[in-house]
């Protein structure tokens, strides 16, 4: 991560035929091989270590983490999309990244029905079991947060920048907030400032982590749009609340629509979308209880998708047995996190 010139693509591309361990071993001849450049395999062969103590003393700090995306810990939605992120560090809770998410996104500059509805919104589907995720910004993803937390339910805020800071600096009290309950996850490194090309970047994973996507209010051209693009792309559900042809802040929501985004009137129309009516003490139960679970039971869940997910398909993301993954669907079966379906495949309850 910490390789000069080496971004995302390069990252993804030598995981692909190297564990990291591997990778420092080699020989600068075979480095180069690789279509690695000098300046590259310099930085292979000689680490700038007071960079990486920095990283380790933010690793020893209470509440933070970094998962890797070989960590059976790490997301199993968005490891499905085109370019997921090497690394994840995380402040708080890292096991809700795994639970089932809606994120909802919006205006920077929303009208205060738009902030109302925004809260309202994540409040009830919090209620119902789902985790809220947005990016920390102004307007209606700070009231995202808000009406999740509000509900003593559970929030992820995606940032653009390190975790070591907060962006924008007004809502470091909600940010300590978030992560007291629920958790903060960016794939920059402490110390990494806000840019504007980071926060793109931040919606692919809003969007990667998240079942479906809701839109409040976004003006013709704005980076919730972008977002929700991006979900469309990674074939997540996307929802949008509908507005007057006269309101500028509706019009990016009217054109989602037009596109085939789900118009959305009440809470009802998403929960309906993912057959979802857990209750808020349902939800915490079945927390504790997955808690319980172990490590490769666990795994094995996290990569059941609330539709229709085949046995062949679970046997090829994990290299285990069909009669492992078998003896394992069973027993999440018999406790209620899974459904078999007709044809042999299974569909996660909770």
């Amino acid at each position: 991560m910490r390789t000069p010139s080496v971004g995302g693509r390069t990252f993804l591309k030598l995981l692909a035929t190297h564990t990291p361990p591997q990778l420092f071993a080699e020989s600068s001849a075979a480095l180069s091989a690789l279509g690695l450049k000098s300046d590259i395999i310099q930085a292979i062969k000689n680490p700038d270590w007071s960079i990486i103590d920095i990283d380790l003393a933010w690793l020893e700090q209470k509440n933070n983490t970094v998962i890797t995306l070989t960590d059976s810990h790490y997301p199993a939605l968005l490891k499905e999309i085109a370019d997921p992120p090497p690394l994840l560090f995380v402040r708080g809770n890292p096991e809700l990244l795994s639970m089932p998410q809606i994120a909802i996104v919006g205006s920077r500059n929303p009208s205060s029905l738009g902030m109302e509805t925004a809260a309202a919104f994540a409040k009830t589907l919090s209620q119902h079991g789902f985790v809220i995720t947005s990016g920390l910004a102004l307007g209606i993803d700070a009231a995202s947060h808000q009406g999740a937390l509000n509900a003593k339910g559970y929030t992820i805020a995606v940032a653009g920048t390190g975790l070591d800071r907060v962006y924008p600096a007004r809502h470091i009290g909600l940010a300590t907030e978030i992560v007291n309950t629920g958790a903060m996850v960016s794939e920059f490194p402490p110390g990494t400032l806000a840019k504007a090309n980071h926060f793109p970047r931040r919606n692919r994973i809003i969007s990667g982590l998240s079942q479906g996507l809701l839109v409040v209010e976004a003006a013709k051209q704005s980076g919730s749009l972008i977002t929700a693009r991006m979900a469309l792309e990674q074939n997540r559900e996307v929802f949008a609340i509908p507005g007057s042809i006269h309101n500028p802040l509706a019009r990016g929501c009217n054109a989602l629509i037009r596109e085939g985004a789900k118009l959305v009137e009440t809470t009802q129309d998403i929960l309906e979308e993912f057959n979802q009516y857990i209750q808020q003490d349902e939800k915490i139960s079945a927390f504790i209880l997955q808690s319980t679970l172990d490590l490769e039971q666990q795994t094995l869940l996290n990569r059941v998708m609330f539709s229709p997910t085949s046995i062949d398909k679970l046997v090829e993301d994990t290299g285990t047995s069909v009669e492992v993954i078998s003896s394992m669907l069973l027993i999440l079966e018999l406790s209620g996190y899974v459904e078999a379906n007709a044809g042999g495949s299974y569909t996660r309850l909770r």
